[in-house]
C-alpha cells in the first residue's frame, strides 16, 4: 500500500474543467479514475487523455453523483483514494429567488450539495487508506456572501441572479469547512476552489467567455497535491489568493 501510486477520482471529468483536471493530475503521474455518468463519453474522455500523454494512466469509473447506490458500488471498486475532486455540478437556470421554480433548487441542490455529500462519504473509507488524503470541492465565486454583498463586485449588480446555483455553492463552502474541521485530526486537507468565468456549458455566459478551463484545473491541481504543511478549510481562487466565504 505504501508503494501503491497515488490515485485520483474526479467527478464530471469527462469534459470542461474537470476534464482539464483529470488531464493536468496524468501528466504530474497520478492515476486518475475519471467519473463520467455518461459511459460512452467518459470512454472518448479516458481514450483522449491516455493518447495526449505517453504516461497517462486514466481509468473510467461510472459515476452518477445523484445516484447513492450507484456511488456505493463504484466506491466498492476503490480499495486506496488520495485525492478525490468533487467537480461535477449543475446549474438549472439563471432566475432570482422570487421567480425561482422549487424543482430548479432542487435539481441544483442534488447534483451541488446533495451530490458531494453521497461521494465524499462513500469515498471516505478508501481515503483512510492513504497517508496523505486530500479532498477538492469546485465551488464558485458567485458563492461568497461577501462578495455577493459588496456594491463594487459584479457578482452583487447581478441583483441575486442565479439564485439556486449560487446558494448551492454556499451550502459547499459551508460543508468544505465543516470536513476540514472534522478530518484535520486524520490528517485530511479539504479545501474549496472558485475556479472564475470559464469556457464550459454551464451557461451561456460560460459558453461565451474566453477563459481558458486548464487555468482553473490548475489550481484545482495545486490544492490536490497539497504538501503537509498546506492549508485546509480554506476557500481559493484560482490562483491561489482567498476568497471570503
Amino acid at each position: 500500500m505504501e508503494n501503491a501510486p497515488t490515485t485520483a477520482l474526479v467527478t464530471g471529468a469527462n469534459k470542461g474543467i474537470g476534464k482539464e483536471i483529470a488531464r493536468q493530475l496524468a501528466a504530474a503521474g497520478v492515476h486518475v479514475l475519471l467519473a463520467a455518468r455518461d459511459a460512452e463519453r467518459g470512454r472518448k474522455a479516458v481514450a483522449e487523455l491516455n493518447a495526449d500523454e505517453a504516461a497517462a494512466d486514466v481509468r473510467l469509473l461510472v459515476l452518477d453523483v445523484t445516484d447513492p447506490d450507484g456511488v456505493a458500488r463504484a466506491a466498492a471498486e476503490v480499495d486506496r483514494l488520495d485525492i478525490l475532486v468533487n467537480n461535477a455540478g449543475m446549474m438549472a437556470d439563471g432566475s432570482t429567488a422570487p421567480d425561482a421554480e422549487l424543482d430548479a433548487f432542487r435539481r441544483t441542490f442534488e447534483t451541488n450539495v446533495f451530490g458531494v455529500l453521497t461521494v465524499t462519504n462513500a469515498f471516505l473509507p478508501a481515503l483512510r487508506r492513504s497517508p496523505a488524503p486530500r479532498i477538492v470541492n469546485i465551488s464558485s465565486g458567485t458563492g461568497s456572501l461577501a462578495w455577493s454583498a459588496d456594491p463594487a463586485r459584479e457578482f452583487a449588480l447581478a441583483a441575486g441572479s442565479g439564485a439556486a446555483y449560487r446558494s448551492s455553492k454556499t451550502a459547499l463552502n459551508a460543508l468544505t469547512l465543516f470536513y476540514a474541521q472534522t478530518l484535520a485530526p486524520e490528517g485530511f486537507k479539504v479545501n474549496a476552489l472558485a475556479p472564475g468565468l470559464r469556457r464550459t456549458d454551464l451557461n451561456a455566459l460560460a459558453a461565451a467567455s474566453d477563459g481558458d478551463p486548464a487555468e482553473a484545473a490548475a489550481g484545482a491541481v495545486r490544492l490536490a497535491l497539497l504538501p503537509d504543511d498546506g492549508p485546509t478549510g480554506a476557500f481559493l481562487s484560482w490562483d491561489g489568493t482567498p476568497v471570503p466565504w
